[in-house]
């Protein structure tokens, strides 16, 4: 089963993909989706879907794990990158690949013990956990770290892919 993990930013989005075999975690590819910020917000949006969407007819994941927001005190920022968040999982789930989401803490927790770990440490323990990985920078190893953690909680979330297989039928069918 391949996975793919998403670390949102409007900047610069980092994207990875693993294959799962029993316990086994394997690197397959990883990346940075960059967008010019000269842009409108609505062009670089369609960009960061249509380089988003390219990703995954590339890699063909059957599961998608993106990292939460963290709310910064600049509300503009934050509403950006909400705008971001919206297209970087509406691409998997028109593809009709599930969609999980981790906290920061939660992923950092999952991969170096400690929920306030730096991303040097993450990228430290994702090239540990994924032997021959080398992330192109750190947005890419935090995406990396969210795909690593999703393949440490995905059963817990079988309710929800429960929920979402019967969607998906709803969905094939309109």
């Amino acid at each position: 089963m391949k996975i793919i993990g998403l670390d949102p930013g409007l900047r610069a989005t980092g994207w990875g993909v693993l294959n799962i075999e029993g316990n086994n975690l394997t690197h397959i590819a990883n990346g940075v989706v960059k967008v010019k910020s000269e842009n409108p917000l609505s062009i670089r949006l369609a960009m960061l879907f249509c380089e988003l969407k390219s990703i995954l007819e590339t890699y063909h994941p059957e599961e998608a794990a993106v990292e939460k927001s963290f709310v910064s005190q600049n509300s503009s920022s934050t509403l950006k990158l909400g705008h971001a968040r919206g297209v970087i999982m509406l691409a998997p789930a028109l593809s009709q690949i599930s969609v999980s989401e981790y906290s920061p803490n939660v992923i950092k927790k999952s991969l170096v013990g400690s929920g306030h770990a730096s991303k040097e440490q993450v990228k430290m323990m994702v090239s540990t956990l994924l032997p021959g990985a080398s992330p192109k920078n750190l947005d890419a190893a935090d995406a990396l770290g969210v795909a690593v953690c999703h393949a440490h909680h995905r059963n817990e979330n079988s309710i929800l892919d429960a929920t979402w297989r019967s969607q998906k039928k709803t969905v094939q069918n309109k």
